[in-house]
C-alpha cells in the first residue's frame, strides 16, 4: 500500500483529548430527566457516565458504561448520535448538545489504552451457551452472559472475530485495532472464540452443538446475503458488484492480507454505487480515497435517505457526488461484456450515463445455512428468523434463540446490541429454568430409589 493510500484510511476523528474530553463533560447539565439516556437504545446511563468524566475518575465513568454496553469504542465512533443519545439532548435547542459519542470513545479509549478495568467475574458454572457469530449481537450476548457465570463459546466462519465491524465498515470510520481491543475485553470476561468455524457446514450444525452438551445456543448471524438488482437488464455485467465485496476487500488490502490488484476498482475510474443507507455512504467514500470519480444513485429525495446524516455531509465533504429520485433501469455492456454505461430513470427524464464500476448497496438479507442444517427454525417469507416473546429470543427450536439483523432486518450497531441484550435476559431465564427442573427430577428419581 503506497504512503498517500495509507493516510487516506486514517480516522476521519481521532477523537477528545483529555483536556478536551474534561471540558466537553463539565458543559452537562445533569438534568433531573436525562432525555439523552432516553434517546439510547441501550438506556446507557450517560449523565452518570459523564460526570464522573467531569470528576477526572476515569474508572467509575467506565464501571458505568460497562453496565449497559459491551462495545462503547464502537458505539462511541458509529452510533448515529445526532438520531439518539445526542439528538435528544437539552442543549440541541442552543445548537450545542453535549458530543456524547465522543465522550464515550474517548473513556473507552482511555480504559483500553491504560489497562483500567479489571472486573470480578462469578464462576462459569450456571451454564453452556453456544454464539453463533461475532457481530454486535454475538459480542454482547457473550458479554452479557460471561458476567452472568455462563461459559460462552463463539463460533465465527471467518479467520478473526468481529463480524460486519471487522469486515463491513471502513478504516477511517473504524480502526480495526479498537475493534480488536474490544474483542480483547470480551475474551477477559471468559468468552471463548473459535474461528473458522462456519456453523452449517462440514458437520457443524446446531444439532451436533447440542450433542457437545450447550444448553442454549444464539444465532447472531446477521445479514449476510446481499440484495441484488438481477431483474435489471445487464446486473450481470462485469463491473456490476456488491459493496459489502468492495469494502470486504478494501479491509482485507489495508490489513495487508492481499494486494491492491484483488481491490476490484481502479484509479480514475468512474463509479456508481446504488443505494443511499450507511453501507452506500461507506463505498463512496472508500471509493474516493481510491482516487474513483463517485456518484450515488438513490432512488428517494436527501431527506428520505436512511443514512446517517453526518455521513452524508462528510461524503459531501469528500467530492462525492448524489443523483437523488434516481434509478438504474439498464446496465449497458460495452467491450468484453464490461460494464461500459447506465440507464438511468430521473427527474429529468430517461438518460444514459458512462460508468466504469456499479456497486450496489440496496439491502441485504439473512443466509439459510444454519435454518436449512436444522428442523425446527421458523423463518418468514424473505427468511428472516422468527422468534417468541417468552423466553425472549426463542426461536421455534427449543433452546435456539435469535436476535438482531437475523431478527429485526438490518439494523445499527446499537439496535443489533439492544435485541441482544434482551435475547440474553431470556436465554438465562431458559437456562436457569431447565436446569431447575434437572434437579427437581433428581430428587424425584433420588426419591424413588430410595423407596
Amino acid at each position: 500500500m503506497n504512503t498517500e493510500e495509507t493516510n487516506s484510511f486514517q480516522a476521519v476523528d481521532e477523537g477528545f483529548t483529555m483536556i478536551e474530553a474534561i471540558a466537553e463533560a463539565k458543559k452537562c447539565l445533569q438534568c433531573k430527566v436525562p432525555q439523552c439516556r432516553k434517546g439510547c437504545p441501550i438506556e446507557n446511563e450517560i449523565p452518570n457516565f459523564i460526570h464522573a468524566l467531569s470528576m477526572g475518575n476515569m474508572g467509575d465513568a467506565m464501571r458505568i458504561i460497562n453496565e449497559k454496553s459491551n462495545l462503547p469504542a464502537i458505539c462511541g465512533r458509529v452510533c448515529p448520535h445526532e438520531k439518539q443519545c445526542q439528538g435528544h439532548c437539552v442543549m440541541n435547542k442552543k445548537g450545542t448538545p453535549i458530543q456524547i459519542g465522543k465522550i464515550e470513545q474517548f473513556i473507552a479509549d482511555f480504559d483500553t489504552a491504560m489497562n483500567l478495568t479489571r472486573e470480578k467475574l462469578p464462576q462459569k458454572d450456571r451454564g453452556k451457551i453456544a454464539v453463533i457469530g461475532s457481530g454486535p449481537a454475538g459480542l454482547t450476548v457473550a458479554g452479557d452472559l460471561a458476567r452472568q457465570g455462563f461459559n460462552v463459546t463463539i463460533f465465527e466462519g471467518q479467520d478473526e472475530p468481529g463480524g460486519v465491524l471487522m469486515y463491513g465498515i471502513p478504516e477511517y470510520r473504524l480502526p480495526k485495532k479498537v475493534v480488536r481491543a474490544e474483542i480483547q475485553k470480551i475474551e477477559a470476561l471468559g468468552v471463548n472464540f473459535e474461528c473458522n468455524v462456519l456453523v452449517g457446514e462440514n458437520s457443524v450444525n446446531v444439532d451436533s452443538l447440542f450433542h457437545q452438551g450447550y444448553d442454549a445456543i444464539f444465532m447472531g448471524t446477521g445479514t449476510s446475503v446481499p440484495q441484488n438488482m438481477d431483474s435489471t437488464p445487464g446486473a450481470k455485467l462485469r463491473g456490476v458488484s456488491q459493496s459489502t465485496y468492495f469494502l470486504h476487500n478494501v479491509n482485507s488490502y489495508n490489513e495487508g492480507a492481499i494486494g491492491r490488484d484483488m481491490v476490484p476498482l481502479r484509479d480514475g475510474e468512474k463509479v456508481g454505487v446504488v443505494g443511499g443507507g450507511n453501507v452506500a455512504m461507506d463505498a463512496a467514500r472508500t471509493a474516493i480515497r481510491l482516487g474513483a470519480d463517485v456518484t450515488v444513485l438513490y432512488r428517494r429525495t436527501q431527506e428520505e435517505m436512511p443514512a446517517i446524516k453526518a455521513e452524508y455531509e462528510q461524503a459531501v465533504n469528500e467530492g462525492v457526488k448524489f443523483k437523488w429520485n434516481t434509478s438504474v433501469t439498464e446496465f449497458i455492456a460495452g467491450e468484453n461484456r464490461r460494464l461500459a454505461a447506465c440507464r438511468l430513470s430521473t427527474p429529468e427524464g430517461e438518460l444514459v450515463e458512462r460508468f466504469d464500476r456499479v456497486f450496489l448497496a440496496i439491502g441485504s438479507r439473512p443466509a439459510n445455512r444454519i435454518v436449512s442444517t436444522t428442523e425446527g427454525i421458523e423463518v418468514d417469507e424473505k427468511g428472516y428468523v422468527k422468534v417468541v416473546e417468552r423466553p425472549y429470543g426463542m426461536t421455534t427450536r427449543r433452546g435456539v434463540f435469535a436476535g438482531g439483523d437475523v431478527v429485526h432486518r438490518p439494523q445499527t450497531v446499537v439496535l443489533a446490541m439492544k435485541a441482544a441484550k434482551d435475547v440474553a435476559q431470556g436465554m438465562a431465564q431458559y437456562v436457569d429454568a431447565i436446569k431447575l427442573l434437572e434437579a427437581a427430577k433428581k430428587v424425584e428419581e433420588q426419591h424413588i430409589t430410595d423407596k
